[in-house]
């Protein structure tokens, strides 16, 4: 047996592995909760302004792509992303004791398109996004 292919049976079954205890792991804001019962407002808090930015991009990417305008349009879904949940976004990270302004929403809208673009493997789809 090859070097590469014992690597390869070794990446299946982390993989396997991987999707397992991905099913079957306590949601992180939840694990806080227990863990740390005092924290658990301020971690709620975080998870649900990280969900509605996720959501959002997820939405203005879904609307770019469907109208065929994907690439160099990274200034106007920034925009968009940042109309639908810049108050919001606001509002709870302040109740989690979080001061964030327009640049510092921005930068967490961008650090979602990496990850998003990571987990999906492209390279380029949603970097646009990231102009800020």
């Amino acid at each position: 047996m090859s070097f590469v292919s014992v690597m390869e049976t070794i990446g299946k079954g982390f993989a396997k592995g991987l999707k397992w205890a991905v099913e079957y792991a306590v949601p992180v804001e939840r694990l806080a909760g227990l863990l740390f019962p005092a924290a658990a407002p301020v971690a709620n808090e975080v998870a649900d302004a990280t969900s509605l930015i996720q959501t959002a991009v997820l939405l203005v990417e879904q609307k770019y792509a469907a109208s065929g305008v994907q690439d160099g349009t990274g200034a106007q879904k920034l925009s968009e992303v940042m109309l639908l949940t810049e108050q919001s976004v606001a509002a709870l990270l302040g109740k989690a004791g979080i001061t964030a302004d327009s640049t510092y929403i921005s930068n967490v809208i961008s650090a979602v398109v990496a990850i998003l673009n990571v987990q999906n493997g492209q390279s380029s789809a949603g970097t646009a996004t990231s102009a800020a």
